[in-house]
């Protein structure tokens, strides 16, 4: 028995070692495609609270490539199941290829997400599929919510 418990030990010391070994910074929360692009999109704070600015930082690059893409337009855009919704477009970054936008969400639960794109005003939006993300209650006043 104590033989074991000594190896459960160790295996709990070896996991926690390797986990905080890992890559440090931000990581892309959400990964995205479609027929021409390549999305990561990443937001703050995650996840996301209701009745507080999160913001979207997005990295579109060429599907084929894998080239960054200047220049272009596009939205994120959210519905919940009580038909709520909310929108907002594209500002282009100082990085290559990177976007950033902001959203506000009315109420906690579960929200599709969802996001169109496309390289400069002659070409078609294209839409990549929508993605579930669970927004968090409100904080009570004078606290942050993932705090």
């Amino acid at each position: 028995m104590t033989r074991l418990l000594r190896l459960a030990l160790a295996a709990g010391m070896l996991a926690t070692g390797v986990a905080g070994c890992g890559p440090k910074g931000e990581r892309p929360q959400v990964r995205l495609y479609t027929d021409d692009y390549s999305v990561a999109i990443s937001f703050d704070p995650s996840p996301p609270c209701a009745l507080e600015k999160v913001q979207f930082k997005v990295v579109v690059r060429d599907a084929k490539t894998g080239e960054p893409i200047e220049g272009g337009e596009g939205r994120i855009f959210a519905t919940n199941e009580d038909r709520k919704s909310t929108d907002n477009g594209l500002t282009p970054g100082k990085e290559l290829g990177t976007y950033y936008s902001s959203l506000m969400f009315v109420n906690a639960g579960t929200w599709a997400i969802g996001f169109q794109f496309r390289r400069d005003s002659t070409q078609r939006l294209q839409r990549a599929n929508d993605w579930m993300q669970q927004v968090l209650a409100e904080a009570p006043p004078g606290q942050e919510c993932n705090k």
